[in-house]
């Protein structure tokens, strides 16, 4: 179990979060036109199509971590920008994060590859029901290198609602209520898969003025022979 510390960024409430189990949801667009097309992203660079999609992998709740700088072991890994989700005090919370992945080891063995690196999650967020009225207008984008083009980008509503994300996670898994953290899923590239030294990722209602953000540096440590 860890601890994570967030606060609602329109009351300005405080949340501590007991994790105690965390999921990655993969393939989660509503569009399955778009799905297949983050299928075959992957499967070009040698990654398996899973059995079932939605996809589903469980990490161990120390892996997730509010940070701006992670270590990596090698040069092949990427971040992926998603929403997360969580229950406390009997709302259901979303913010922004990133499921960083090794991609070498992905190409063998995904919910292995899941495990190897920390996801970086921002410490704002907003609570859904305040949300709910607007959230077609929420935008998801992430970003390498360069804040001149998205490397990432597309409604968070052209992934699967959220309370549909929680109610597939709960009938594959078991896992629900408070101390579950789940990561939504994320968007297809916009351009190639980048191995960058920095990542961010925004949720941006931009006809509200609202907006989430984490960013964090990626830091390389070579593997030894």
């Amino acid at each position: 179990m860890s601890v994570l510390h967030f606060t609602d960024a329109l009351s300005g409430r405080a949340i501590d979060l007991e994790v105690r189990d965390v999921v990655l949801a993969g393939y989660t667009g509503r569009d399955q036109a778009a799905v297949r097309r983050h299928v075959e992203e992957l499967e070009a660079h040698g990654v398996r199509a899973p059995e079932r999609v939605p996809a589903f992998y469980r990490v161990t709740p120390e892996l997730v971590v509010a940070a701006d700088r992670i270590e990596v072991l090698g040069g092949s890994t990427s971040g992926e920008g998603e929403y997360i989700l969580f229950r406390a005090d009997g709302d259901l919370f979303v913010g922004v994060g990133s499921d960083h992945t090794d991609r070498a080891v992905e190409a063998q063995d995904v919910a292995k590859s899941k495990q190897l690196c920390h996801k970086v999650v921002g410490t704002s967020v907003w609570r859904l029901a305040e949300m709910r009225s607007h959230w077609e207008h929420v935008v998801l984008r992430s970003f390498g290198d360069s804040d001149a083009h998205a490397y990432q980008a597309g409604p968070a509503a052209s992934l699967l609602d959220p309370e549909e994300i929680l109610r597939r996670v709960a009938a594959r898994t078991g896992a629900e209520g408070d101390g579950l953290l789940v990561f939504s899923g994320t968007l297809p590239l916009a351009g190639d898969l980048e191995y960058a030294s920095r990542f961010r990722v925004e949720l941006a209602d931009e006809e509200h003025e609202l907006r989430l953000e984490v960013a964090y540096r990626v830091e390389v440590k070579e593997l030894l022979d």
